[in-house]
């Protein structure tokens, strides 16, 4: 639930409207400047849709604002996670293996932007610009993948995972042709567990396991609880909702 507060991703698009006026520009205006639709600008000042950094740009430079826009962006990124996520975030983005299982949705590393917005706004319990922040957080965790020396990352999913509809059928099937990009790296490999496995141990719930540059293992479980540390050597264990 929200505490009233404006997100960082709200304040950019209020910036963002009172700049644009003061130049006593329509959204239409502003949207015929920097080539994107109009519709957008109105989403970027509702907080309702994470800019691009190539969007930012254009802004800056057609409101001749100095970079104000892009140093906005870079708040939002660094924002964009919910704060019981981010020591989690570290050690995925530092890790030499992560072996991932997921028994009911696609894991956020292979996630698309429709399927990760269908995913965060099912639930009905966060706002559009929380909804946007998540979105941005998810996204940029995805780059581990294209990292230079990237882990080696293995994901297993349940059959069901992949067939529930989530977004649909559009979403869904653009979702699939990333699967197959994304598996087409070397150093990723998806494994599924079909549906007529019957019981096995994962359905417990989801689980993350990542091993550091110093060889330690570090668990993320599926859990209720948001950032529940045991430091319990020679394994951590950090509980949060799995993203």
């Amino acid at each position: 639930m929200s505490d009233g507060r404006l997100s960082t991703l709200e304040f950019l698009g209020g910036e963002l409207r009172r700049a644009r006026r003061d130049r006593g520009l329509s959204q239409e205006d502003l949207a015929q400047r920097i080539n994107y639709s109009s519709s957008l600008v109105g989403m970027v000042e509702i907080g309702h849709r994470t800019p691009s950094q190539d969007f930012v740009g254009r802004v800056d430079a057609a409101l001749e604002s100095g970079g104000f826009f892009e140093r906005l962006l870079a708040l939002v990124r660094a924002d964009a996670a919910p704060p019981w996520l981010r020591e989690w975030i570290q050690v995925e983005a530092e890790a030499t293996l992560i072996r991932w299982f997921e028994p009911s949705l696609i894991p956020g590393l292979l996630q698309t932007e429709a399927y990760a917005r269908a995913v965060l706004t099912g639930g009905g319990m966060l706002r559009e610009p929380e909804v946007e922040q998540r979105v941005t957080s998810r996204l940029g965790r995805q780059a581990v993948l294209t990292r230079e020396a990237p882990p080696e990352v293995v994901f297993v999913v349940d059959e069901v995972a992949l067939r529930r509809r989530i977004g649909g059928r559009a979403v869904m099937a653009e979702q699939f042709a990333h699967l197959l990009r994304v598996t087409e790296l070397p150093h990723v490999d998806l494994h599924v567990v079909p549906a007529d496995a019957g019981m096995h141990a994962g359905l417990a719930g989801a689980f993350i396991l990542a091993r550091t540059p110093e060889g330690a293992e570090v668990a993320h479980l599926d859990t209720p609880l948001r950032a529940h540390l045991s430091l319990d050597p020679p394994t951590r264990f950090v509980l949060g909702a799995v993203e």
